[in-house]
């Protein structure tokens, strides 16, 4: 309900779909449909969304058309190798990742560039999820920022020119990640500070930590 309400601020980022992801140690859960986000959650859809960890996205259209299929946030991978994630920006290599991915078996669901950034975090054979996410970032050529949700942790990632927005803040002793402090005001949470360019920022139940 925090994303939800956190969404409905931030539905001047895009008008076309909405969706939220949730994470309960186990598993990962999305909802995501056409409309806005009054239209698109009411209580029986919020109400199936169990976690403790949450992403939401409001989509207008940038590469990739505007289907259902686009809609954000997507789930990608199998098992303990499975992450939600949601993309504000332009990959200006996408066509090129997505021909190399494609060659290694990746199949694709969507048309977007979001995927594509997703794969090429899973395709990577480094160990842990930050060093996953950091040999991504050294593939990736364009502006972004993202969340990216696993079964037990949210990851906030900034390109190296911090082009597009991405701040941190607390509501009572929990990290909210978001693309613009309205959203933190609409919650109650107070703005902490910017994720810088170049960092990722990964949230556990155990605090934070930057990279």
């Amino acid at each position: 309900r925090l994303t939800f309400f956190a969404l409905v601020a931030l539905q001047h980022r895009g008008q076309e779909s909405t969706g939220i992801a949730t994470a309960d140690g186990k598993k990962i859960d999305v909802y995501a449909r056409m409309g806005l986000v009054s239209q698109v959650f009411k209580e029986e859809s919020l109400g199936s969304l169990i976690g403790n960890i949450a992403i939401g996205h409001n989509r207008y259209s940038t590469r990739g058309s505007s289907q259902e299929c686009n809609v954000q946030p997507i789930i990608v991978g199998k098992g303990s190798n499975t992450i939600a994630i949601a993309h504000n920006g332009n990959i200006i290599n996408a066509e090129h990742l997505y021909e190399e991915l494609s060659g290694q078996g990746f199949t694709f669901y969507s048309s977007t560039d979001t995927e594509v950034i997703a794969n090429l975090i899973i395709s990577s054979h480094e160990k842990t999820w930050v060093d996953k996410i950091k040999y991504a970032m050294r593939r990736l050529q364009g502006a972004y920022s993202l969340t990216v949700l696993t079964k037990n942790t949210l990851f906030g990632v900034r390109d190296h020119f911090g082009v597009r927005p991405l701040c941190l803040g607390m509501i009572d002793r929990s990290w909210v990640i978001a693309s613009e402090t309205c959203a933190l005001d609409h919650i109650d949470a107070h703005f902490v500070r910017e994720v810088k360019p170049g960092e990722i920022v990964s949230i556990t139940r155990n605090g934070i930590q930057s990279f």
